[in-house]
């Protein structure tokens, strides 16, 4: 958020959690109507005092977060549910018809999305990620496989998740410069302190950095926990059940990002099942970054369903 969460004040810590609140209802009721007053009851505050308070931490108004967000998954269920109407897409990110939805992204994108080369902009936004990741120097390390190319020998495990209860702490711009190790060292403190640190710990990217500006992107580092209740950055989330295709990965991000494009590009085409609008997991083997910051030992984990 910005620099008004780093006030110390038990005050703004409170309001952080609330934002949090806030934008989690937000994320998991997308195609319902999310007026103020729904979304500030949520978060529990008066509509009045909550639209300030939301524009001053997340840095836009919202309706422009909301209409933003929209159209982010919107734009992501066109690259990834390619069966997908533009009708039934318009719907289930919460427009109220095709036509707002068609209007709406125009304005934002400057073609209709019936004229929007998906792919081209993926390609972009993946070029811009890959010079905030790594350096320069190393980016072939990153270049995208041929579908099909399968050289490292991953494959998918299916699994059924119960519902699960998560404490986390967000980080809104995750490819600021060390903000995700920062935010897992806080969150490992806090674990520590309440003996809760050998637990399932998560990480999970809520926005698609080949769709949304990368200064837009928000991570959550996160800890399965029986109960809890949010306090100041810590907040509390609850996963529905769900089933997902799981690869393991060790070794660096290309490794990581090979083995998402090719769950992506090549065993998703193929397996009958599509991914639902639930994050994609990092399920880490031990803490966060037990292993330093350059090599990765974890479950990629994708929520699917049936397509």
């Amino acid at each position: 958020m910005r620099n008004a969460q780093k006030k110390s004040g038990g005050k703004s810590l409170a309001y952080v959690e609330r934002v949090n609140r806030a934008i989690d209802f937000i994320l998991q009721n997308l195609d319902q109507s999310l007026k103020l007053e729904v979304v500030a009851r949520a978060a529990c505050f008066s509509p009045f005092h909550f639209h300030r308070i939301f524009r001053l931490l997340v840095g836009e108004s919202l309706n422009d977060f909301v209409k933003r967000v929209r159209l982010e998954r919107a734009l992501t269920q066109m690259s990834r549910k390619r069966r997908a109407s533009l009708t039934d897409i318009a719907f289930a990110c919460g427009f109220g018809s095709s036509t707002d939805f068609s209007r709406c992204f125009k304005e934002r994108y400057g073609v209709p999305p019936s004229r929007f080369d998906v792919d081209s902009f993926r390609l972009k936004q993946r070029e811009e990620w890959e010079l905030a990741v790594i350096d320069p120097q190393q980016r072939n390390l990153l270049k995208r496989l041929p579908p099909g190319t399968n050289r490292d020998g991953f494959t998918v495990r299916l699994r059924k998740l119960p519902p699960r209860q998560v404490a986390y702490v967000r980080v809104q711009n995750a490819f600021g410069p060390g903000a995700v190790e920062h935010a897992a060292e806080r969150m490992v403190q806090w674990a520590e302190a309440r003996g809760l640190a050998e637990g399932q710990w998560l990480g999970y990217m809520w926005d698609d950095p080949e769709i949304v500006a990368l200064e837009r992107c928000r991570y959550d580092v996160g800890l399965v926990v029986s109960e809890m209740t949010p306090e100041g950055e810590i907040g509390r989330i609850e996963f529905p059940a769900m089933q997902l295709a799981e690869v393991e990965v060790r070794g660096g991000i290309d490794l990581e990002m090979r083995a998402l494009d090719w769950l992506f590009g090549t065993w998703l085409p193929a397996s009958g099942f599509v991914p639902t609008d639930q994050p994609c997991f990092e399920a880490w083997l031990g803490r966060p970054f037990a292993q330093g910051k350059q090599r990765f030992e974890l479950l990629l984990q994708i929520p699917i369903e049936r397509a």
